[in-house]
């Protein structure tokens, strides 16, 4: 009963409309009134939640990711993607996700791809012979890279919510054969695509201008460099990393590149914060959320439901995957990571999976959330970008939604993909 009052109250909060992060506080304070808890109890949870100095690489790693998007990155990004895979059939949307790919080791942000890389390349492939919402269904799906890519934010998130147990830098690299994984995959469902609709070729781009091409864009690429090099040297945290990336990122745009102007840093610096604002507000609120879950003993008892119903190791898997693919369709990937890793993480150790490799499982997953209505944050975005209806979308982007699950099952059952990079660097 106890359960229910927490659950029941945020899931009547959520359907009358309240923003997610005040529906955690008032149902951690409905739960709190119903449990007999003090309420001074819950609001030093909510101000524990904010207070992790890890939590510093989010609002760096997205300034970083948001200077770089708005200083004329992608158009170099795009064009590097061209040099590599713009002559086969089909370049252009091998560009689009290939430049997603590139774009996602600077952004770490799928919603920050899809709208810098889209407003690019959407225009161009409809310009050169592609169906304007097959452009824009291929930026959306590539964009989801930048979930699992590191610097992901949301493997930030992930380690926070499992309690700081986990290593960022693990997650980091743990995310990088997967991110690739769903890379290759988009791309050979575009090489069928292309040869089936006989999609254009484009040019071979010169040696001469190719090598201008690379030059130009190394500078920005270089970020993804100092981040994985200086955790994996040790010169950095990952918290360090981010601030010494968000530096560097400043000064390639503003005095290499020098794109963008001077005058519109502020806007760009008020948007940040006011994103990184709202996300540090749920994380707090999801702390004190979580500190009831954990009074009332959820974790253990959903542990105890699901080891109930089966006791094979990939039967559990799979209706973790059907059921975090459920919410993810319901809910945004922030609040369900902070929500769902303390109830989800002990049914997995409980089977032997890895925490690493689980939280690739859960990236994954609700990383097709993201692109999947009624909530799909990056879905909506990429409509917007791409000037396209919800409803042909939907229709164009189902066979796409099969090679994702195909890669889903792979990161799920394959543990490899997880965890052989931080194993070989024995980091």
């Amino acid at each position: 009963m106890d359960a229910l009052v927490l659950l029941g109250t945020f899931g009547l909060l959520i359907i009358l409309g309240v923003p997610i992060a005040f529906a955690l506080g008032l149902a951690a304070i409905a739960g709190a009134l119903w449990y007999g808890i003090p309420l001074e109890a819950v609001m030093l949870k909510i101000s524990d939640g904010v207070d992790e100095f890890a939590l510093l690489a989010i609002p760096f790693f997205v300034l970083a990711g948001a200077i770089m998007a708005e200083g004329g990155m992608a158009v170099r990004l795009v064009n590097l993607a061209k040099v590599f895979v713009g002559f086969i059939r089909g370049g252009l949307a091998l560009v689009n996700v290939l430049a997603s790919t590139f774009f996602g080791c600077i952004s770490g942000s799928s919603v920050a791809d899809t709208a810098s890389v889209g407003s690019v390349m959407i225009p161009q492939m409809e310009k050169n012979g592609y169906p304007r919402v097959f452009a824009t269904t291929i930026t959306v799906c590539g964009s989801v890279q930048a979930i699992l890519i590191p610097p992901s934010h949301n493997a930030v998130i992930y380690s926070l919510a499992a309690g700081g147990t986990i290593s960022i830098a693990h997650l980091f690299l743990a995310g990088v054969f997967p991110g690739l994984l769903l890379g290759v995959t988009l791309m050979v469902m575009i090489l069928a695509i292309a040869q089936r609709q006989n999609f254009p070729k484009g040019e071979v781009v010169s040696l001469r201008e190719a090598g201008k091409i690379c030059l130009d864009a190394f500078w920005g690429l270089l970020t993804m460099f100092i981040i994985l090099g200086g955790i994996l040297s040790g010169v950095f945290t990952p918290t360090e990393s981010a601030a010494v990336a968000c530096i560097y990122a400043f000064i390639i745009t503003m005095f290499v590149y020098r794109d963008y102007k001077w005058r519109d840093l502020p806007l760009l610096v008020a948007r940040v914060v006011r994103t990184v604002g709202m996300v540090m507000m749920l994380i707090g609120f999801a702390g004190g959320f979580g500190y009831m879950m954990a009074l009332m003993r959820l974790p253990a008892q959903v542990t105890e439901f699901f080891l109930s119903v089966t006791s094979d190791k990939y039967l559990t898997l799979l209706l973790i995957n059907i059921m975090l693919l459920m919410l993810g369709c319901l809910m945004d990937m922030a609040p369900l990571i902070i929500i769902c890793t303390p109830i989800l993480l002990p049914v997995a150790i409980s089977i032997g999976v890895d925490p690493i490799h689980f939280g690739m499982i859960m990236l994954v997953n609700l990383g097709i959330g993201l692109i999947t209505p009624p909530v799909g944050a990056t879905l909506f975005v990429g409509c917007a970008v791409g000037k396209v209806p919800m409803g042909e979308m939907v229709r164009a982007i189902w066979p796409f939604y099969l090679a994702m699950l195909g890669v889903l099952a792979l990161v799920t059952y394959v543990p490899f993909f997880s965890l052989w990079l931080p194993s070989l660097l024995k980091f």
